[in-house]
């Protein structure tokens, strides 16, 4: 689906975060298309929480990054609800968007360095944790792809920022869609010791029933689905899955304004009962 199918598209009710909606936002966007999404991204309200107030799980806290097998949309959880006793290590990840030669909406991928001890090889968002000097989480993320592969804040226009996913030890990640304002000026540099590569993928792929798989998992007594995407570009293939996949779902669906062509099967989070240890 091109950008022009967007403007047909309704917009969302009241606004959920706060969007750089002044004309100095728009001045270097490349094309009014993306113009288009933002007025609709900016109305972006995130869906209402359900869970169990009876349902309470002790579960690790972990450090390290945001790759992770699982990943859900925190409004699945109580931690919504809680924040006051649910204090996680926070993490923001770049969907950095911009427009392809066919005029499809594409968003920028790496592939993690073979050398790292976890998670080697794959496909991730540009992102991490969030460092002390951050200001908000589109610092946190453009800051990491900058120290990834070489994406220049200022290239970024961030439009907004959506729901934050649970990784599988409750890292709160958050993901920030940005647009790229001058696609040529962006020359990757992959930083070695953490991409191996850098490469983009239609959004829309990720809500598409095709060149996909699914996994049945079970996790904490709850039954979900894994979702895997197979992906092809320049003859080097890509599996993306796991958290990555879940956090391009859920862009795709509010970029797109429909849900996937396929079940998505979220378990229901239980609430770390002991935050502290």
């Amino acid at each position: 689906m091109s950008f022009s199918i967007l403007k047909r598209l309704p917009l969302f009710s009241p606004p959920f975060v706060n969007v750089m909606a002044s004309s100095s936002f728009y001045c270097g966007v490349q094309s009014k298309r993306f113009l288009v999404l933002a007025q609709q991204l900016r109305h972006y309200k995130p869906p209402p929480c359900s869970w169990d107030d009876n349902e309470e799980r002790i579960i690790e806290e972990a450090a390290g990054k945001f790759v992770s097998q699982v990943g859900f949309q925190e409004s699945v959880t109580r931690v919504a609800q809680n924040p006051e006793k649910f204090r996680s290590k926070r993490a923001a990840v770049l969907i950095c968007l911009f427009e392809g030669d066919a005029g499809d909406l594409r968003v920028i991928l790496t592939k993690r360095s073979s050398r790292l001890s976890s998670h080697s090889g794959e496909v991730s968002l540009p992102g991490g944790k969030a460092d002390e000097g951050d200001k908000d989480d589109g610092d946190t993320a453009t800051r990491e792809a900058k120290e990834e592969i070489g994406l220049d804040p200022s290239l970024v226009n961030i439009i907004t920022v959506l729901e934050p996913f649970l990784s599988k030890h409750l890292l709160r990640v958050v993901p920030v869609i940005g647009v790229l304002n001058d696609r040529k000026a962006f020359k990757p540099t992959p930083n070695p010791a953490e991409v191996d590569a850098v490469f983009d993928a239609p959004l829309e792929m990720f809500i598409k029933d095709e060149n996909r798989s699914a996994e049945e998992r079970e996790w904490m007594g709850e039954k979900y689905l894994l979702h895997f995407f197979d992906y092809e570009i320049e003859n080097k293939r890509y599996l993306i899955w796991g958290l990555t996949a879940g956090i391009l779902i859920r862009a795709a669906s509010v970029v797109y304004q429909r849900p996937p062509a396929f079940l998505e099967q979220s378990p229901k989070f239980k609430f770390p009962g002991l935050v502290d240890k």
